[in-house]
Parts: C-alpha cells; structure tokens; sequence
C-alpha cells in the first residue's frame, strides 16, 4: 500500500462528517475544502493540502475595504471581495482549482522534493494552458497582456490570482461563456484593475488606492455579464425564434467576433459604456460582424471554390479534347495524345483560364452581393478590399479574353500557326503564370506547411499586409496546415481518388457522349411535334442530353471516395488489429497470453518499465509482437507469478461478475467463464471452463493412439497445447483432491489412496507411467470416475451407490490397471489392500461427504464434472451474442496499441456531462404493463426480444429468494423496472454505464496500491463469485434491490470488499458524472416522477451530481434563475444542495441542447471531459481502459497534441428489427471506419456527437464543448469539432475503446432524425465555419472535409436531381418528336438507340451509390429491402437539406427513441411523408407514364425497362417504405380503418387549438411554414422549380386528337381556357355551396345539375364539330392535373395576399384538399391491393423482423398480440 495515505478502517469508505473543532459544516461536492480535518478519503493526499494552502497564502495583500476580512478566506475570497463575484461561484471554483491543481502535483514525475507544498511548475503549467487563448488574443490584436509574470521569477500566488479571476469570470459568465473572445476582453481589463491593486496603485482622480470600477454584491454579474447578455436576450428576441433571415440579427458569433477588432477598445471601453452601438438598446446597432449567413446555394460555391474551379476546368477540358479525338483503330490513349499533340486543341484549351477568371469573378461579385452588410465606418478596408477584387477579377477576363482572341486573329491571318501567332500564344501564357502567381506560392507553402504555419500564426503586420489581399484577417483558421508526413498520407490518398475520377470521367462520362452529341446536333429537318421556339437548333435538347451526365460528374468523386476510403480504412484497421478476436473460437486461441496483456496494458508502466529512456518504445513493440502472436509462451510465467495470476483473476472474475449483474449470462456461464480460485493443490493455472471442455477427452484419444509411446513423447504431445497439459493436470489434482476429501483421515482407505497416488506420481517423475500402467485402461478409469464426481454432484447423494463406484474403481486400478498383475500379498505389502480384507466393505463406512453448506467444496465438484464430462468445444459459451461481442472485443483491444496505464493517482482527471431534458429516467409499472391496439406491453416485447437475459433475470431474482414469477411485480418491482429500462435508451441505463467508470478505478486504485499479501489474500477470500452470496453488505456502486442488500445483483463489486479505505477517495478526485437535467427543479416541485427516479439515481451512486436550472420568483412578475448542483447526502439520508450560482436570465436563449450543456460544464471537474448523450451506454471492461485512453493527450498525433480524443460506438438496437438492423449498420459503419479514415490519414475528424472526450481546459477557454446559436447551430456537436480545427486543436479516433449507443428503430423515428440532420447540414452550408475551413485549410483536406460534411448530403441531393434531369430530358426528346426525328433521318437505326443508352448508362453508373449502396451490406439486407430503406432515406436527405438551405425552418426533431411493434396509421404516414416523398414519387411516376405512351422507343419494353428500371425502383421506395416497415401495414382490416380515418382527417374543419394530427386543413398550413419565413429570393426559385408542371399541358396537348396535328402556339393558349373553365365551374360549385348548401339545399342540387348537363353538351359538341376523341378526356387528365398542382404551389407562395381576397384562398384550399385525396386513394390503391394479397401481411412480417426470427423469437405473436398464458 502507498506511503501516501494513512491507514483506516475498510468501513470508512464513505465520507464522514468529522469536525472535531465544531465548526459547522456547509455541503461540499467532492472533498471539504473549507475544512481540511475532516475524515475523508480524499483529504489522506499531501496534494490536496498543498493546494488548499496555496490557496489561503494572501499574505500582505492589500484587505479590500468596506468588509471585515475573516482569517479563513482565501486568495479567491480577496478577488471575490474586490471585484464583487457571487459566494457559490467561488466556492465552485475553489473546489475546481484544489481538486485540479492536487492532481496536477499528483502527476509530477519526479515527485516534488515537497510534497506539501504546492510546485511553482504545476502552477505555471495551469496558467499556460488555461490563458493560452488568451495570450493569443492579445497577440493578435497588438495588446499588452495583462498577465505580469516573468518566467525567470516565477511568483505562484499572482499565478494563482490569475487563474482564479479568469476562472471566476467564466464560472459567472453563463451565455457569455459561448463567447471566449468576449471573457478574454473581460478578464483583460479587470487583470489590468488587478495589476494595479497588486502594484498598490492610486486612484488618480481620488489619490485613494485604487480599487476596481465595480464592486460589492454581485457586481460583477450585473454590471459585466448582465448588459452583455441582455444584448444577446435582444438578439434573440429580434430574430423571431430563429425564423427571421440570419442577415437581419446578431447571433453568438457575431457578437463574439466584435472582439476580435479594437473597435472593442475604442467603442466599448470598460467599465462597459452602456451607449456604445455595441449594445442592442442603444440606437442603431453594430450589426453583423465577421460574416453574413445568407440563404443560398450559392454559399456552397462560396465555401469550397476550389473544388468547383477543378470540376469546371476539367469538365471543359474534357470535352475541347474529346470532341477533337479522331476516331480511328489505333488505343485509347494514343488517340487522346493524338488530340493533344493538335495546336487547334492546345489553344482551345487555353480557355480554361477563361473560365477560371470568370469563377473568380463570381465568387467576388458573391462575396460582396452577400457581406456588404460588414461594411461601416470601421471596415473600410473591407469595402476596399472586396471592390477590388470584383475589378481585379473583371481585368483578367478582359486581358484573356483579349489575348484570346488575337491568337486566332492571327492565325486567321497567317492560315496557320505561324511564329507571330505563336508569339501571340506566348504572351497568353506569360498572363497564365502571373495568373497563377497566389496558386504557385499557395503550393509551395502546402509542400513546406511547417513555413505556412509559422507565417500564419505570428502576428506580424507585414504579414497581415502581405496576406490582406488572398484571405482577410481572422483570428481563427490560423497555423491549420498538418506536418509534413500526415500531408503525404492525405495527399496520396485524394491523388489516387481524383485521378481515378478524372480516368473514369473522360472514358466513360465525357467521350461516350461525343458522338451522340454531334449526332444530334447535325439533326437536320426535325419534325416537332408542337411549336418550337428555337427554330431548327437542337442546342437545347443537347444540353438536355448533357444535363444529367454533368450532375453525375460533378457528385461521382463521393463515390469514388466511398470506395477508397472503405479499402484505406480496412488496411487501417488491419494495421491496427481491429478484428482479430471476432469470436470465442478465436478467443480460446489467444487466452492463454490474455493475463499477460492485461498486466502489460491495464496496469501502471512504472511496474513494467524500469528504464524510461531511448528504445522504450522499441521494447513496448516487441513485447507487443511477443504477446499478439505467443513467443515466448508468456501464459508459462503466470505460474511463476501468483500475483500476475490473482490480479488478472480478479479483473476478469469482476468482469464476469459485472455480465451476470446485467443478466447476460446465467449462473452457469459465470461458472464456466470465471477464473477460480487456486484451491485443491492444483498445480497449474485454473484456466475458465469452457476453455479446458473436450481437452481431457482429447488426451486420451492421444494416449490410446500412442499407446507405446514412451513417457516423455506422451507428455510432449499433450503439452503442444497449453489448455490440455492445464486440463490433464488439473483433473488428475482435483480427483486426487477429491478422493482424499471425501474419505475419512483416519481409515485404511484413505492411506490406500495415498499410498495408490504416490505410486503414480512417482512414476510419473521417473517417466515409468507408460511401463507401469496400462495407458488401454484409462478411458474406463474415465467412465468410472465420471460416475463418481457425477454421484457427489447431484444434490441428493446416494452414499452407498457412492461406495459401490469407489469399489469399482479400487478393483480396476489394484487389479487391471497395473501391467504387471500384482498378488494379494504384493498389494497388502504396498499398502494397497486394508490388513484385514474380509472384516469389512472397503469404503463402506469410511465415506464422508461434506456438508452442503460447504458452497466451495461443491463448486469445485461441478468444475471437475464439466471438464471430465463435456464432449463439445463450448464456442456458444456465452449464449448471449451481446457477452460474446463485447468479451470479444476486449479482449482484442488489449492486443491493439494503447498507451501505458499511469496509476489511478497519477491518470488525468475526467467528468462525464450527459444534457437531459424529459425524457424516461426508469419504466414505471404502468407503462411495462400498459398495452398497443395489438395488446402488446412493452414487458412482454422486451422478454421476448432479450428471451435469453429474461430467463437469466428470473434466475437472478429466484436465487436472491422469490418463489413464484408474480412476485417480480410486488417485492422485487424495482429489480423488474431497472431490468427493463436498461434494455431501453433511458436515463438509468446511461447512469448505469457512466457509473462504471467509479467502479473501476476503485478497484484499480486497490490493485495499484495493494501489497502482494493482498491481492494473495484477495484472490483466497473471493476465489469464486458464488462464495459471496450472503456476504455482500455495504454501500452499493450499482442499484440494490431495496429488499434484499445481501443479494449477487447490483451489489458492491467482489473486490470493494478487499479495499482499505483511500480507493473511494482516490476515484472521487479522478471521476465525476454531472447530469444537467435542466428542469428538475420544476419536476421536483410539480412532484413529477422523473424527480423521484433522479432522487433515486442519485441515493445508489455517490459519485453523480444533477446540475439545473432553478426558476424563484423575484416580486414584480419578475423571475430570479440559477444553476444549481445538487447530491444525495448517505449521512444525512437527503438531497443537498452544494452550489447556487446566480444567472443573468433564462438559459435557452439559443438551441437547448447547447445551452443545458454549458450551464452545467462549470460544474465539471478535471483535465477531460467527456460528452455522452441520453441514448448511450458504458460497458465495466471498457471503463477499465479509459486511464490509458486519458494519456493519449500526451502523446503527439502528427505535429500536435490532440484536444479531442474521439471513441468507437457500438449501436445497441441494431437487433430489434430489420430496420433498425439497416439504420444500425449505416451508423456503424460511419462511427468506426469512416471516423477512422477521417482521424488517419485524412485528418479531418469532426466532432459528431458523442461519446468524445474534449481537453476541458482547452475548450473552457475557447467557447465550450458546443456552439448554441438559434438555427444556426442546430447541429450543435458538430460545431465543436469545427471551433476545435480552427483554433489548431487536432481530433484523434481510438478504436481500443468503445462506448454503447442508442438509435432510432421505427422508419418514423428514423426519418425525423435524418430530417434533423439534414436541416442541421443545410444550415452548416450557410456558416461562418464551414466557409473558412473551405477557404483555410488546404485543398486535398478541403476535399475530404467537404465529401464527409455537407458535401455528402449536398450528392444525395444531386443523385434525385439526376433522376428528375433525366426523366425530364427523356419526356422533352419524346414529347418534341426529337426521338421520333433521330430514329427516322438516321441511316444506322441503332444511332439513336446509342445516343439514349449511352446516356442512360452513365446514369446507372451514378445512381449505382443511391439505390444499390446496400450492395456493399450482405445479401441479407437485400432479401430485407435494405435497398429500399436506403432510397427511402436518400429521398428524406435531399428534400430538407434543399429546403433548409433555400426556406430555412429547421428545428430539433425529438424522436422519442422509444420501442416501435405499434401499427403506425396511414394518416400519420401521409403526413410525414406527403410532400418529402409521395407526390415527388406520383410526378416521376407520371413521367415515366407519359414516356412510355408517347415514346418511339419506349415501344420496345426491354428497352424502356432497361431505361427506367432505376427510377421505377426510386418511385416504388418512396411510396411503399413507410408500409413496407410499419408492423402490420398490409392487414387488411388496419388497412381499411385506416383509410376512414384518412378521409375524416381530410374532412374535418378543425378549430383554433386543433393539432395538425386531427385536421387536414391545420396540417397543409403548417407544411408552408418554410414558405412564410423564406425572402424572396427563395420564393422566386420556388416558383421557378413549380414552373416544370407546365411543361406536361405544353406537351401532351399537341398530342390530343383535337388539335389535329398542329403545331400552332395558339394549340396551347387555348388549353388555358379549359383551365380557366373548369375554375370558374369549381368557384360556381363553390359559391353554390356556400350559400345553399345548408338552407336550399335543392338550388344547390339544381346548380349542379345545370353544370353537370352543360359538361355533357360542351363534350358531345366537340364530338360532332372537332376531331376530339373520348381518348382525349383521359390523355388531357395527364395533361391538366400536373397544371392544376403547379398552380396550387405557385398560390402557396403568393398566401399573404391571396388571403385578402377570401373566395380565392377558399378556393386554393379546396383543391388542395381534392389533391390531397387523390394522392392519398393513388398511394392507398397499391396497400389495400398487398393487403388483400393472401399471406403478404406475414411475409412482411417475416422481412421487418427478420433479425428477430433467426434469434427465435415469437414476433408474429407480438404482432397478432396472442399471449402465452406463462407470460408475465
């Protein structure tokens, strides 16, 4: 045990309320700082001590006046009392500051020569990294800092003093906090008031010593933080809850960057001049600061330029060469150098610096159109800035342009390339190099980035002089460049994909299309079916032709990294070890060298490694290679080394104790997995069970196969394999062991069997067995003995037949088993036969079994039964698939790379933060017993999914004493809804898993400090799990059942019972676990019973604290808010309070999520902080890890030290359904190899979302973990990781580590997240940070950033822009008579055919990503219809990323994550995806309709088929999905309530409060929110895109028989009359309605009579005078419903004044209603049609629960709701 710590009895675990002085004790948080005497486990640690004392060094600081100064205040107490901070802030940070400065100390290597005293470099060190950014600052902005330290005298107590203000600061900032700039303006000028305190300054207008512009009571709070935040509260409130244009308000960013210019200095001055333009109550405004977000696609370009310029430049590079290949029999290539050798071709391709010119110009036009808000007084320059790049663009399109034209002016003249023109050609290219001068240097400086870095980051002005013209003055996105081998990685990586993109772009994109292309331009005589506007050109439809193939160029480069990145991160898992364990086969394999790994790797270096100097790292790879692949035999050495053996035994028994706990294994699998004690005089290692099954078996096959063999080559044999020498040996000790137990001491028997056993091991010593013993004999000696163990292990032991085995077994070894027969007289001389053999029975009364109370002697019959009587191999041992992943995967991580273990006292300290807002915190009795329409209790779901866990569960709960199941609902309720909420994502599940991470660094503290004599005590006292039944008091880490303390569940971990007392301590300073549930001070009040389940989370783990937001009333309406921080006390048996620190107003000025998150972060303590989520889950193996994955922030990952250490998830719901298999797999592979290709090699790892673990000192001083403007930032998570690059922090991925996860399982669910993410990328595309990681980083990142952000989403939606250019390209060609034309005027008949196929199979090539993607899965998920679910969501990408970016609207979509096997309604289905999916998918199906009726070569159906095979399947997913994946969605009596309820939900009027889930009407205004928000310019391209309805009117009525073959333009004005009517005829009918309908109900009828009379007479008019036809009514129907539609959206947009006139918006409501139920009876048709199908409704059924049928389990019961009568 470590000289560190005075000794204390094991009891005092807890924390003791020990005040001997009397001074009265305030709650504290962690460790009582206030009162350094009490009895606590922290307070045994010297550090703690030391840093409380530095604390109170105040000295002769000058007392600040006004107040009585106290003898026990501190440094912080002293800037508390100057410069006015709240009493709990600076209790808070008290703490915050001892606890991380004593574990700073802690960490010294060498230790400090005195260890009570607190080192000058730990506080150096802290102050370094804490006011790094702001040093930076001042830098930046030419600033003096205020920080008046040398490093040649260092003064601690004025490091201290610093630290503490800016700390202080922070801890009160609240929002500000969001603003780190905004704290750096702050702190700098009260540090400059410190200073002058400090300094013992005068006041120079009072020649008093100076004191701060504020102070007294919460000074700083109202007179700093208030006004700052009212402003952002402003802001806000201006904005409209997000839905007014971000151009219009300031949001966090702007606000914050307003300190990063000296307007701060000049305009805002400090104290804070409250009518600066600054603040939002004073007059005009500052306005928009550092960037303007506006909606348009136009930002993409904006952001990624560079990008766009390559694909353009190519792109028109391609087809110049292309188009002037001339075709002939010699290779591809030689044809392509052909065409580059021509000089007409080398010059014409000298326009792409046309082109990139002219791309320059309009991303200058754009930059200015888009920022010029920015310009003010104060930003001249920038308006300079801007208009001179618009000139400089425009000159260098004129001088090329210029340039241009005279090189073929003169060779015009010359008729051929002469040496003038070649002149000309020259001076072209001398305007070319002074072109690409920025372009050149910018390559120059990416070759060396070590040179950029360097310029970038010093703040020099002829720097920011030098640079002003290329990128304006930031203070972030400075110094982004990665060292030069990472730079090679990425760099080769994107050379590989973009030269295979570019390959594949030219021969099968570009070149196939030439021929087709010129085809068709050369068309001659086009015979056009209706009027042409363009006369005789075919411009137009070339470029139809070409639109879709230049979309798939411009997106195909995803797919091509798609492919790369999967093979670069299979070699990186490969180099990584990833995989290698995959199952318990393989397991077995590599067990044997597991204690060795797991010393190596868990526990602390300084044990392992003597030396620390050169070759360390050489030596830590081989010991690597010497354990992943068993040289050495390094298992040999943990029989050498018991204390090796007992602490991997205990580690690895505490696993298995923590699976039994969780109910993933059952008793016996603990059994056959647990490494048992060393008992019985074993003289080899107790390898697990199932490891040695069939071993013994095996050696004897050997033996009897070698049966001549001497001893030794036996023995060999048996030895090649580790766990049959182990199972052999063990078995002969054990029977041995068991022989002389169970026979008396003191009879002839038990000497027989003495004398017997030393006979054989003699002979085994001397190698005599095999000349002996017949070895032929063995396999009987086998049986019998089997029957003997079996006897002594049956509960009811029968002595006599126990005798009777004994005697068997006695005549087969004294008479049979000796080679050479022995006489009686032989025997009896041995010792072999009792000396008077005919008084008695042998055995008969010298048995005697023990007790069976003895649990251990019995535990270790049963092992010695299991490995003499298993006959298989036990690799379905565990039977649980999710204790066989997770045994699998840690076992592997201990043989992949990881830092070495520091010990506990020496690891970083960490905090967990989890935001929780309402959502489930543990099941209530009503809602596992609450049944669906399908009777369907979430219990019986559960116990049918989690069969397995259920029966182990019901074990666990009948062991710990209930007789029958129905006492789980009374006595043991509690175990029964913990069981089932850890099988749901719910709070206690999260707690649960964080809670492991306390639990597993006592038990690593214990085996850090333990002597040998303890963990060799240990290892005797635990020895087996079962032994602790009964034994297990005390406090609990884990939940108790609250009846049963003594019970195996929940309870104290074996070990706890082992510790001395300081581990509960040492864990407390290391760990803390704060969940910021927002509103539980409302929940409490309200008495809601979510408060009461937190109370109880609280009460069994000591090491979690609930931060929230209280609300008090104030008087005066007003309302007073707080972050407060409360624990559950065990002494005083209460909730207390620790902190309440008051705030300036409500948190949630911005996204809620963030802003919950930031409230609580002060409560955080240590180095790191990690972010996990309410959907997420920790495994006890994995916590045991995460001190080796904390070291990671010391090692350097390319040039820089990581901030964010990014960890592998496990999706947990992956096996519910197909679907949520399908949604699991996508995240999977997302959250493992593409993170992993993002940290290594491309270095662009983000933060995306959690499980992440953030450098807390380096974001506390940088923004926080999150960003949190309103909209904005709705992806809040992944702004963190776009802050941390930025600001030079560099994101790692570690795969030897892996946290649970939680994801949506109904499409539903799924779609609202996919729609979140989306809205939250449309939104990233409009930022200030994507647009300078576009323009900061260099372009082989740029690309990879973009391609895995919003370049991903941004392809989705071009591959559905694809579809839509195609098909409406096919329908322009059919409907025109172009395709009719080719076909006729080409002498080849099959030119047109290739014109359309060469086309089509470009298109395939690129959808191939879009519907195909599941191809990459296994043929499984195609069976399932994985390909559908895939379109499906696809489509849900697409539709809010586009519309987010043009409308806005984008919100937080909670998605429940709930269990879905409820039937979801057609109506609630129509409503998700109406407008995202249905009507997208009737209009393409309408087109491919209209193609094939009025296409020539749609004619021919394998050709049609082939053409639109793609697009069929895009239609039929995206109308069939939702039903597809909804239980129950093709029962034929679901199908027809549903469609009732569909047409009252369409019907009914609805009132004020009417949900849109009731009423039609409130739905269909609720879908045009995006409409009411959006400006113009998105109701302009709105508009535009509603236009393409027209086009099927313009088409088809030329082809009706009443036009007659003209090809008037008058055809088509008079098809507007027909539209005009049939309006006039619905506002007749309607306004027939409106007044007669109730009253005169007969006019009403009569009015439609007439109408209905007047329709027959116009018709049969139009039969007799006209060529019309009845065909026509139908062909015009195609013709008149898309207008209708196109009209209906054009009115939407147009809502606000249309409304004025109520008899046109009536009537624009009531053909949007007929619209609607004609889409609704179009989708319906095909699911009532599968729903009258006979024995569909259960293949579907089969599909959706596919994943659950090969697990056995009764989803059709589940479905049809049929019970068994055993179910609970």
């Amino acid at each position: 045990m470590s000289l560190r710590h005075r000794t204390v009895p094991p009891q005092t675990g807890r924390p003791l309320a020990a005040d001997a002085a009397g001074i009265e004790e305030e709650s504290y948080n962690i460790i009582p700082v206030n009162n350094l005497l009490a009895d606590h486990p922290s307070l045994r640690f010297p550090e703690v001590r030391a840093a409380a004392a530095a604390l109170k060094t105040v000295g002769d600081l000058r007392r600040p006046p006004y107040v009585q100064w106290r003898s026990q205040y501190d440094l912080l107490d002293w800037l508390a009392l100057f410069f006015g901070f709240q009493k709990d802030n600076v209790r808070n940070q008290r703490e915050h500051m001892v606890l991380h400065l004593a574990n700073a100390q802690m960490r010294l290597s060498p230790p400090p020569d005195n260890i009570d005293s607190l080192d000058s470099a730990v506080v150096r060190r802290f102050r370094r990294k804490l006011l790094g950014n702001y040093s930076s600052w001042c830098s930046y902005l030419g600033k003096k800092s205020n920080i008046w330290i040398s490093d040649r005298s260092p003064d601690s107590r004025r490091e201290l003093l610093y630290v503490g203000l800016y700390l202080l600061i922070w801890g009160e900032a609240a929002n500000l906090r969001f603003m780190p700039e905004c704290i750096c303006y702050i702190f700098h000028n009260m540090a400059s008031e410190l200073n002058k305190i400090l300094e013992d300054c005068l006041d120079e207008n009072t020649g008093q010593p100076y004191l701060p512009s504020l102070s007294g009571e919460n000074a700083f709070l109202n007179g700093v933080v208030k006004p700052i935040y009212d402003t952002i509260q402003a802001e806000i409130d201006e904005s409209k809850n997000g839905t007014v244009a971000h151009s219009k308000w300031r949001n966090y960013d702007d606000i914050n960057e307003y300190f990063w210019t000296d307007r701060c200095f000049s305009k805002l001055k400090w104290p804070l001049d409250l009518g600066s333009n600054f603040f939002k109550s004073r007059g005009k405004t500052v306005g928009k600061t550092g960037f303007v977000e506006r909606r348009t696609f136009f930002y993409l370009f904006r952001s990624f330029d560079r990008l766009w310029v390559m694909l353009a430049l190519f792109l028109q590079a391609a087809i110049i060469v292309a188009w002037e290949e001339k075709p002939d029999n010699s290779s591809v290539t030689r044809q392509l150098w052909n065409a580059l050798k021509a000089r007409d071709v080398q010059v014409r391709l000298l326009t792409v610096f046309l082109t990139w010119s002219g791309m320059r110009l309009l991303q200058a036009v754009l930059d200015a159109a888009s920022q010029y808000p920015l310009i003010s007084r104060e930003t001249k320059r920038h308006f300079f800035r801007m208009l001179m790049k618009v000139i400089a663009a425009a000159v260098w399109i004129v001088a090329f342009t210029v340039l241009y034209t005279n090189i073929w002016k003169q060779k015009r003249q010359d008729r051929q390339w002469s040496n003038t023109a070649t002149t000309k050609i020259y001076q072209f290219l001398y305007a070319v190099v002074a072109f690409l001068v920025p372009e050149i240097l910018a390559l120059a400086l990416f070759i060396i980035p070590w040179m950029r870095n360097f310029l970038e980051e010093t703040n020099w002005k002829i720097f920011f002089a030098l640079t002003w013209w290329f990128q304006g003055k930031s203070f972030v996105g400075r110094g982004l460049r990665e060292g030069l081998v990472d730079n090679i990685k990425y760099s080769t990586f994107w050379i590989f994909v973009l030269a295979t993109k570019f390959t594949f772009s030219y021969f099968l994109q570009v070149k196939p299309m030439i021929k087709p292309s010129k085809l068709l331009w050369n068309l001659n005589d086009v015979k056009y079916e209706w009027h042409q506007f363009y006369g005789d050109s075919n411009r137009f439809s070339v470029a139809l032709l070409w639109l879709p193939v230049v979309l798939i160029y411009l997106m195909d480069i995803q797919i091509w990294y798609a492919i790369y990145s999967s093979i670069v991160g299979a070699v990186v898992g490969l180099f990584d070890h990833l995989g290698e364990i995959r199952d318990m086969g393989q397991l077995r394999l590599r067990f044997q060298f597991f204690a060795s790994a797991i010393q190596f790797n868990l526990m602390p270096e300084e044990q392992l490694l003597n030396a620390r100097g050169f070759g360390n790292k050489f030596k830590d790879g081989i010991h690597r290679l010497k354990l992943r692949y068993g040289f050495g035999r390094p298992f040999k050495k943990l029989e050498s080394n018991q204390v090796e053996a007992n602490k991997f035994a205990l580690i690895w028994n505490e696993i298995i104790l923590a699976f039994r706990e969780e109910d993933i294994v059952s008793d016996r699998e603990v059994e056959l997995l647990e490494l048992p004690k060393n008992s019985w005089d074993v003289t080899v290692i107790r390898w697990p069970c199932f490891l040695l099954c069939n071993e013994l078996l095996l050696a004897l096959s050997q033996a009897r196969e070698l049966i001549d063999a001497p001893d030794k080559w036996l023995w060999h044999k048996i030895c090649k394999n580790e766990y049959r020498r182990c199972a052999v040996v063990e078995a002969y000790d054990s029977i041995k062991h068991l022989l002389l137990s169970i026979i008396k001491v003191d009879t002839e028997e038990h000497s027989i069997i003495t004398v017997f056993f030393q006979m054989i091991n003699q002979s085994i010593q001397s190698e005599q067995f095999t000349k002996t013993f017949r070895v032929d004999l063995l396999p009987k000696i086998y049986e019998t003995l089997q029957k003997l163990v079996g006897l002594v292990n049956d509960e009811e032991t029968d002595s006599g037949r126990v005798v009777n085995v004994l005697q068997s077994l006695y005549e087969i070894a004294t008479r049979q088993f000796f080679i050479e027969k022995k006489t009686t007289e032989q025997l009896s001389n041995e010792g072999l036969t009792p000396r008077d053999p005919a008084s008695k029975l042998l055995f008969q009364n010298a048995i005697r079994l023990p007790d069976a109370s003895n649990e251990d002697f019995y535990r270790q019959v049963r092992r010695l039964h299991t490995i003499l009587t298993s006959r298989d191999s036990m690799h379905s041992v565990p039977v649980n698939l999710e204790a066989r992943r997770r045994i699998a995967f840690f076992s592997n991580s201990l043989f992949m790379n990881m830092p070495h273990a520091p010990q506990v006292e020496k690891m970083m300290a960490f905090s967990v933060l989890t935001p929780y807002y309402n959502e489930e915190v543990v099941y209530s009795k009503e809602q596992l017993r609450n049944e669906t329409e399908d009777g369907i209790s979430t219990l019986y779901y559960l116990q049918t999914i989690y069969a397995d866990e259920w029966k182990n569960f019901k074990e666990r709960m009948h062991r710990e004493g209930i007789k029958t199941d129905s006492e789980l609902w009374t006595t043991k309720l509690r175990d029964l809804r913990l069981w089932a909420s850890y099988r749901g994502q719910t709070l206690a599940r999260t707690v649960r898993g964080m809670m492991y991470y306390y639990r597993a660094l006592k038990m690593l503290a214990f085996l850090d400090s333990a002597s040998e004599m303890d963990i060799r005590e240990g290892a005797q006292e635990l020895g087996s799990v079962r032994s602790l039944q009964g034994k297990l008091g005390g406090q609990s880490d884990g939940f108790v059942s609250e009846n049963d303390r003594s019970s195996l569940s929940r309870a104290s971990s074996s070990v706890s019972t082992l510790y001395k007392g300081h581990e509960y301590g040492t864990a407390l300073m290391k760990f803390t676990y704060v969940v910021a549930s927002q509103i539980y001070g409302s929940q409490k009040a309200k008495k809601e019973p979510q408060a009461e389940e937190i109370l109880y989370l609280m009460k069994q783990n000591e090491a979690l604290r609930i931060a929230y937001v209280d609300e008090v009333p104030a008087g005066r309406g007003e309302t007073d808010y707080y972050s407060v921080l409360v624990k559950y006390d065990h002494q005083l048996e209460k909730e207390v309070e620790i902190f309440r620190v008051k705030l300036p107003g409500p948190v949630k000025l911005g996204e809620g999520k963030p802003e919950n998150q930031n409230h609580a972060m002060i409560f955080t303590r240590g180095d790191a902080v990690q972010t996990i989520d309410m959907n997420q889950d920790s495994y006890f193996e994995e916590a045991l890890k995460m001190r080796n994955l904390l070291q990671e922030y010391k090692h350097y990952h390319g040039i820089r030290k990581p901030t964010i250490l990014g960890v592998r998830e496990h999706i947990f719901t992956g096996s519910v359904s197909s679907l949520a298999w399908f949604m699991s797999a996508q995240e999977t592979s997302f959250v493992t190899l593409g993170q992993r290709v993002l940290a290594n090699p491309l270095k662009v790892r983000m933060h995306y979302g959690h499980p992440d673990v953030f450098d807390r000192f380096w974001f506390l001083s940088r923004g926080g973990i999150s960003k949190a403007s309103r909209v904005i930032n709705i992806s809040e998570d992944i702004f963190a990781g776009f802050n941390c690059t930025l600001r030079g922090g560099n994101v790692t991925h570690h795969e030897y580590i892996q946290v649970g996860k939680g994801r949506d399982v109904g499409l539903n669910q799924i779609s609202m997240f996919e729609a979140k993410v989306a809205s939250g990328n449309g939104e990233q595309v409009l930022s200030r940070d994507v647009y300078r990681l576009g323009h900061r980083l260099d372009f082989f990142r740029m690309l990879s950033f973009f391609y895995t952000t919003v370049g991903f989403f941004f392809n989705t939606m071009m591959v559905i822009l694809t579809v839509y250019a195609f098909l409406w390209g096919r329908v322009y060609l059919a409907l025109s008579g172009v395709e009719k034309s080719a076909l006729a005027d080409s002498t080849d008949s099959n030119a047109a055919l290739g014109v359309i196929l060469n086309q089509q199979f470009i298109i395939q090539l690129g959808l191939f990503r879009g519907f195909l993607l599941a191809i990459w899965n296994f043929i499984r998920m195609q069976i399932q219809l994985s390909a559908v679910f895939y379109t499906f969501s696809m489509g849900t990408r697409a539709q809010y990323f586009g519309r987010t970016i043009l409308h806005g609207g984008a919100k937080y979509r909670a998605t429940g994550r709930g269990f879905v096997v409820e039937h979801k309604g057609f109506t609630e289905n129509y409503r998700l995806y109406a407008r995202s999916h249905f009507v997208k998918a009737i209009e393409l199906g309408l087109i491919l309709i209209v193609y094939a009726s009025h296409s020539p070569i749609a004619k021919d159906s394998l050709i049609y088929i082939a053409m639109t095979i793609t697009s069929w399947f895009l239609v039929i997913s995206w109308i069939m999905a939702p039903f597809v994946f909804n239980p129950s969605g093709f029962d034929w009596l679901k199908t027809v309530y549903d469609f009732e309820d569909f047409m009252n939900w369409i019907w009914y009027q609805g009132r004020i409060s009417t949900k849109s889930e009731q009423s039609w009407e409130k739905w269909w205004d609720e879908e045009q929110d995006h409409l009411r928000n959006t400006g113009r310019l998105g109701i302009i391209v709105e508009i535009i895109l509603d236009l393409r309805f027209f086009f099927f009117q313009y088409g088809i009525v030329y082809q009706l028989k009443i036009a007659n073959g003209s090809t008037s333009f008058f055809v088509y004005l008079f098809s507007w009359i027909y539209i005009f009517a049939i309006f006039v005829l619905f506002l007749v009918i309607q306004y027939a309605r409106d007044k007669y309908s109730a009253k005169a109900h007969i006019r009403y009828r009569l009015v439609q009579f007439l109408l209905i009379v007047l329709a027959i007479l116009v018709i049969v008019a139009l039969l007799e005078f006209t060529h019309f036809s009845f065909i026509d009514i139908f062909t015009s129907l195609l013709a008149f419903i898309p207008t209708g539609w196109g009209i209906l959206l054009i009115a939407q947009t147009q809502r606000h004044w249309l409304k004025k006139y109520s008899i046109f918006w009536n009537a624009v409501v009531s053909v949007a209603r007929m619209y609607d139920i004609l889409f609704g009876i179009l989708i319906m048709v095909p699911v009532a049609f599968l729903s009258w199908m006979p024995g569909f409704q259960s293949m579907q059924t089969r599909i959706l629960f596919n994943e659950a049928f090969s697990r056995g389990l009764r989803i059709m019961q589940i479905v049809t709701g049929k019970k068994s009568k055993g179910d609970v």
